[in-house]
């Protein structure tokens, strides 16, 4: 396996004027240790979980653009973009942008959506589940059409409608940007993670449970006709021992997880200071996690 880090506090020692500072480190860090994604949260509020509101939070796009300037080989992305927060044209247009100055580093992290507080407190239209899940899969299409050269025409959805899917210049990856799906349901996340996806992400409770999720994600891949094995499977590590630094703890708690077919394993320490952690301890990690396969 492969490890990611996912950056999800900005409640560092210097405050808003070291910010910048602080990521650009935690970017070159990440890359002298050997992990392979680095990501950041796309949401206008502290989780609730993670300190709550009033904690710092940044733009996710305008973060990763940063991030893409201060390194040249991790792969980038949003773990993940709601789908109401941005119209799917914008999206597809940001996502290339950051793909274009990266040079073919941008994932497109989306999913449904579900922090209600933080599109209630800054007037974002919040729809009913069934409708985000429909506005998703218009975003998905759309942003397909916006990367194939040979259509640039309109796109009439239910929900959206584009007169023009011009996208200049065209993302430098090939066939276009991955696109990764974050989230575990089995009816309607993971048939679309079979059908439009490059990669998933998971959050598992258990090894047990990323196996079933992953032998559903198999079955709608098989009734689709898709290669199951196409799909980058990721998952990120919920427990408590990469934000406590205790590597044994943490490689007892992934042994789980070997041979179920994963390519990444994303960890998100809770912690301020993402570069001085990832020097401290994410460095030992990545070479101890290849280890286990």
């Amino acid at each position: 396996m492969r490890v990611g880090v996912h950056i999800n506090r900005f409640d560092n020692a210097g405050g808003a004027p070291a910010l910048g500072a602080e990521l650009a480190a935690a970017g070159q860090a990440a890359e002298a240790a050997g992990v392979s994604w680095l990501s950041v949260m796309d949401h206008y509020f502290q989780m609730e979980f993670n300190g709550g509101a009033e904690d710092p939070m940044l733009e996710a796009y305008t973060t990763l653009g940063f991030l893409a300037g201060h390194t040249s080989t991790v792969r980038l992305g949003a773990l993940v973009t709601g789908v109401t927060y941005r119209h799917p044209g914008l999206l597809a247009k940001i996502a290339t942008t950051l793909d274009v100055l990266s040079g073919g580093r941008a994932t497109l992290g989306v999913g449904a959506a579900w922090y209600d507080r933080e599109h209630l407190g800054l007037g974002v239209p919040y729809p009913p589940l069934a409708e985000r899940f429909e506005r998703l899969e218009e975003t998905l299409r759309i942003c397909l059409q916006m990367w194939d050269p040979d259509d640039d025409g309109p796109f009439e959805g239910t929900h959206y409608r584009l007169a023009e899917t011009l996208c200049v210049p065209p993302p430098v990856s090939s066939p276009h940007p991955e696109i990764m799906i974050g989230g575990g349901g089995e009816r309607k996340t993971l048939r679309l993670v079979a059908q439009y996806a490059d990669a998933c992400n998971l959050i598992p409770a258990s090894p047990q449970e990323l196996r079933h999720k992953l032998d559903v994600l198999r079955g709608h891949c098989d009734s689709l006709g898709r290669d199951y094995d196409a799909v980058r499977k990721t998952f990120v590590y919920t427990g408590d021992a990469a934000t406590q630094e205790d590597l044994d703890a943490l490689l007892r708690d992934l042994e789980g997880y070997v041979g179920l077919g994963v390519d990444t394993v994303i960890l998100a320490p809770r912690v301020g200071d993402s570069a001085g952690w990832i020097d401290r301890f994410a460095t030992r990690a990545v070479r101890r996690i290849a280890e286990l396969d």
